[in-house]
C-alpha cells in the first residue's frame, strides 16, 4: 500500500473517522484508549498484510520474541541477538548465497529470500527497546503496546525511528483528534507529497538515464546527475518522513523530525545531526556508546566513529558500495574530530565566507559519497567518478528539473532560517538546534488559507511525475 495511492488515502480517512467516533462516543477514557490500541494495531497489520501476509508473520514472530525476552530481563541479550539474526538472514542471505555461487561456480543455492516490509526499521526499534529495558531506561510493556510500537504503520516502512519511551508516553496519554490536528497533518503530508512526486520523481528520470549509461554523457552532465541525486534522495526521503509525520499527526501521534536542512551543514559531524536524525541518534546511543564512545581514549574514539558508520552503511544493504559509503563518512567524522582537537575550532567564530566555503565543501563531499550509495556496484561507482574527472565531451543535458529543485530548496531553506531567527528572537533563545516553524502551516478555517492550500494541491497534481517511482528508502 503506497503512501501516494488513493487506497492509502482512503485507509487513513476511515481509520481517522473510526478513532474520532470512538473518542466522541466512549466517555470512559481508559476504555477508549484500550479500544484505540486494538484498532491501530489491526490497521497496522492490515497495512503489512496488504503487501504480503508473510511479512506480517515475520513481524509478529519478532514482536513475540522481543516481548518475551523483555519480560524476563535476563534474556534481553538473547532478544537482541534474535533481532540481529532476523535482520541478517533476510537482508544478507541473498548476498552471501550469490557470492558463494559465483565463487564456486555452482547453482546449488536456489533459495531467494524477499525482504520483509520495514524490517530494517522495526528490528532497530526492537533492539533499542530491549537495550533500554536492560539499561532500566524503559519498563517492559505488554504485548499489545509493544506490537503497536513495532508495527505502527506511518513509521513502519522507512521511519522515523522513534524511541520506545517517546511512543509509549503518547500511547498512554489522551490524544485529542479533531480539525486542528487533521489540518496540520494533511498540510505536512502535502509538503512531503510535493517533495516526492513533483521534485524527487522528476529528478529520478535524469539521474537514472545518466547512471545507466554514463559513457554516453559528457563530464558536466554526469557531474550534474551526481548533484541531482543529492537533491533527489533528500526530497524523496524527507518527503516520506513528512508524509509519515503528517499521517501520524492525523491519528494523534507526534513522530520525531528526521531532517533539519542537512545541506547547510558546515561539516560532516553537523551533517549527521541534520540528516536522518533518528537513525543518527540510534547509531550513537546503541552502537557508538556501546562500543565505548569517547570514554576509552582518542584512538578508540576515532575507531568507534569509523566502525559505527561502517555498520550504518551495511545496514542499508549487503553491497560493497554501502560499506564504502559508510567507511567514507566514518573516516570523515574521525578526521573532523582530529581537526577540531588540533585547531580548537569549536571555540572560534568563523566569518561568513568561511562558513559558506565549509558548507560547499561538506556538500561536495556528501555528493561524492552519494555516488557510491546510488551505484549498483563498486565498478559502476568508479565509472561514474572516472567520467566526471575525465573532463571529456559527450551528450550534454542541462536538466531543467535540477534547477527547479535547487531553487525550491534554496528558497525554502532561506524562509526556514528567517522563521527560525524570528522565533529565536521572540523566545530569546541563543541555542536553537531545530528550525522552528519549518512548515508554514495555514489556518484552514480561514477561506483564503483554505483556497491557498487547494491551489497548492492543484499545483502538485499538475506538476506530478506520472511515471511513478518507489521511495528510495523503501528498499532498506
Amino acid at each position: 500500500m503506497q503512501m501516494i495511492s488513493l487506497v492509502f488515502f482512503l485507509f487513513v480517512a476511515i481509520l481517522f473517522f473510526l478513532l474520532w467516533i470512538l473518542q466522541k462516543t466512549v466517555k470512559n477514557g481508559s476504555l477508549a484508549n484500550r479500544v484505540s490500541k486494538w484498532i491501530l494495531l489491526f490497521a497496522s497489520y492490515l497495512f503489512v498484510v496488504y503487501a504480503d501476509w508473510r511479512f506480517a508473520a515475520v513481524l509478529a514472530l519478532l514482536t513475540l520474541s522481543t516481548w518475551l525476552c523483555a519480560k524476563y530481563k535476563r534474556f534481553t541479550g538473547l532478544g537482541i541477538v534474535a533481532s540481529v539474526l532476523v535482520l541478517g538472514v533476510f537482508k544478507y542471505f541473498n548476498f552471501f548465497a550469490a557470492s558463494f555461487t559465483a565463487l564456486f561456480g555452482t547453482d546449488a543455492i536456489v533459495l531467494r529470500l524477499i525482504l520483509p516490509l520495514g524490517i530494517s526499521f522495526y528490528t532497530f526499534s526492537a533492539i533499542g527497546y530491549l537495550v533500554d529495558v536492560k539499561r532500566q531506561k524503559q519498563e517492559a510493556r505488554g504485548l499489545i503496546d509493544l506490537a503497536l510500537y513495532l508495527s505502527f504503520f506511518p513509521k513502519l516502512t522507512s521511519g522515523p525511528i522513534q524511541k520506545s519511551g517517546e511512543f509509549f508516553k503518547q500511547l498512554d496519554a489522551y490524544r485529542p483528534l479533531g480539525f486542528e490536528r487533521l489540518s496540520q497533518g494533511v498540510q505536512i503530508f502535502a509538503f512531503g507529497l510535493f517533495k516526492k512526486i513533483v521534485l524527487a520523481d522528476h529528478l529520478s528520470v535524469f539521474v537514472g538515464q545518466v547512471y545507466q549509461t554514463p559513457e554516453v554523457f559528457g563530464s558536466l552532465t554526469v557531474a550534474l546527475a551526481a548533484f541531482a541525486y543529492s537533491l533527489q534522495i533528500y526530497f524523496d526521503f524527507s518527503g516520506y518522513s513528512d508524509m509519515a509525520i503528517g499521517t501520524a499527526k492525523i491519528l494523534g501521534f507526534d513522530l520525531p523530525r528526521n531532517f533539519n536542512l542537512p545541506y547547510l551543514a558546515h561539516n560532516v559531524t553537523e551533517l549527521w545531526k541534520r540528516w536522518h536524525i533518528t537513525l543518527s541518534a540510534w547509531l550513537q546511543e546503541y552502537l557508538y556508546i556501546s562500543f565505548g564512545g569517547n570514554r576509552k581514549g582518542k584512538a578508540r574514539t576515532y575507531l568507534n566513529l569509523f566502525l559505527t558508520m561502517v555498520i550504518g552503511g551495511l545496514w542499508h544493504g549487503a553491497n560493497w558500495t554501502y560499506l564504502i559509503w559508510g567507511a567514507l563518512h566514518g573516516l570523515a567524522l574521525a578526521v573532523h574530530k582530529v581537526w577540531m582537537t588540533l585547531t580548537h575550532s569549536a571555540e572560534k567564530k568563523h566569518k561568513t565566507l568561511s562558513n559558506l566555503l565549509s558548507i560547499a565543501i561538506t556538500f561536495l563531499f556528501t555528493t561524492i559519497c552519494w555516488i557510491f550509495f546510488r551505484a549498483d556496484s563498486l565498478e559502476h561507482a568508479l565509472r561514474i567518478l572516472g567520467r566526471i574527472f575525465a573532463f571529456c565531451g559527450g551528450l550534454e543535458q542541462p536538466y531543467l528539473w535540477f534547477f527547479v529543485g535547487l531553487v525550491v530548496l534554496i528558497a525554502c531553506s532561506i524562509a526556514a532560517l528567517l522563521r527560525s531567527k524570528a522565533a529565536k528572537s521572540a523566545l530569546k533563545k541563543q541555542n536553537f538546534s531545530f528550525v522552528d516553524g519549518y512548515y508554514p502551516l495555514l489556518d484552514l478555517k480561514k477561506f483564503r488559507h483554505l483556497l491557498l492550500f487547494f491551489v497548492f494541491c492543484g499545483l502538485i497534481l499538475c506538476l506530478a511525475y506520472t511515471g511513478g517511482s518507489p521511495f528510495i528508502y523503501g528498499n532498506y
